[in-house]
């Protein structure tokens, strides 16, 4: 079987990552595996992982250019002859949509997000089989376009258990860091994610501020590069921070995150205006074997068993959020990475994937 994927690029995030890695363990499993997209800083990896990437412009919005693009993608769909055309974002599905017309390839789409409800966003909903990685996700299906749920099909993303355990963890590093970064000795309680609004820093700072009063052992660590043009932001961050004054460490993007798990006592989802699709960042904590508390909505709640591996506090409030992480201080969490080997590991959301694959090329 050949399975095409195709997205607008290949840099970082959690749609890209798990791109890469289901091309990676499709290889491994002897399917054939081809990525398009208009390429990126993790495109090399396709091909160092023995599948192909192919670079097109399957990301521009210009509609001036977009029919010569369909043209170009239903030329090299041609030469590829795939079993699967798997389409991850809204452009790259429109480009599939009309290249797809005559040649009658079965269609995947997965819905990533909570996209804008329009007739543009509505082309994830027009695949064969629907794809979606968290319960929140389904139920905005269903609430906001018409859909035929026989299509719809849960494939939540899928954390490495060989890479994210605490055993593999670079202890060299965890020691080397936490001196740099005044931590030794300390209880860290960290958030760890790109700086953007919609990720909850500011609800994190608050919160954090709140228990350092009663618990002055603890640090805030702030593990996320700024994202592109969020750099005001991030000052108002640094401001309000020294304006509580919460112990915060800024650290940055942090390239071994693992390790930022492994180090940390607590880690926190802080999503506010906007839900988590799936959670990544709690699940791979979890596989880590480190607690999580996370905001009530969105993916984390499928993660998240509450009380359990983790607590949920209300979206944006920091005092509820203050209050988990006092409780959490104080309990004794099981079941964390055990629930995540069960219910979103590589191995299992690949199986699934390749499940839904089968249907269609049975069928075909």
């Amino acid at each position: 079987m050949h399975i095409v994927q195709i997205l607008p690029e290949l840099n970082q995030g959690g749609v890209e990552r798990g791109t890469v890695e289901l091309s990676r363990e499709l290889v491994k499993r002897g399917y054939q595996s081809t990525v398009i997209s208009a390429g990126g800083s993790q495109a090399s990896q396709i091909e160092t992982d023995g599948g192909r990437h192919i670079t097109l412009d399957v990301c521009s919005k210009n509609p001036l250019t977009f029919f010569f693009r369909v043209i170009k993608l239903k030329t090299h769909l041609l030469k590829l002859n795939p079993d699967i055309l798997h389409a991850r974002s809204r452009v790259p599905a429109w480009l599939c949509w009309f290249a797809n017309k005559k040649l009658k390839i079965p269609f995947v789409t997965t819905v990533h997000g909570f996209n804008s409800v329009s007739r543009y966003s509505a082309i994830m909903t027009n695949g064969d089989r629907v794809i979606y990685g968290s319960t929140s996700i389904r139920d905005y299906i269903l609430k906001n376009y018409t859909i035929d749920e026989s299509r719809l099909r849960y494939v939540p993303r899928g954390i490495d258990m060989d890479y994210f355990n605490q055993e593999n963890a670079d202890e060299p590093f965890i020691e080397t860091f936490k001196r740099e970064h005044g931590l030794k000795g300390k209880t860290i309680i960290t958030i760890v994610g790109r700086i953007t609004e919609w990720k909850g820093h500011d609800t994190f700072i608050r919160a954090l501020a709140e228990v350092q009063k009663v618990n002055p052992n603890v640090i805030g660590l702030v593990a996320g590069g700024i994202w592109h043009g969020k750099e005001e932001f991030f000052q108002t961050l640094e401001k309000l921070a020294a304006e509580l004054g919460a112990d915060i460490r800024f650290v940055g993007s942090q390239t071994q995150v693992r390790e930022i798990y492994a180090l940390s006592d607590l880690v926190v989802s802080a999503a506010s205006s906007k839900a988590e699709t799936f959670g990544r960042t709690a699940a791979e904590a979890l596989a880590m074997n480190t607690p999580v508390i996370a905001s009530a909505h969105g993916g984390s709640t499928d993660i998240i068993l509450d009380g359990e591996n983790g607590l949920l506090f209300s979206p944006g409030d920091a005092g509820d959020l203050a209050k988990k992480i006092g409780q959490a201080l104080a309990f004794a969490f099981h079941n964390m990475r055990d629930s995540i080997q069960l219910n979103f590991s590589l191995d299992h959301m690949v199986e699934t994937e390749l499940t839904v694959y089968r249907e269609l090329t049975s069928r075909s």
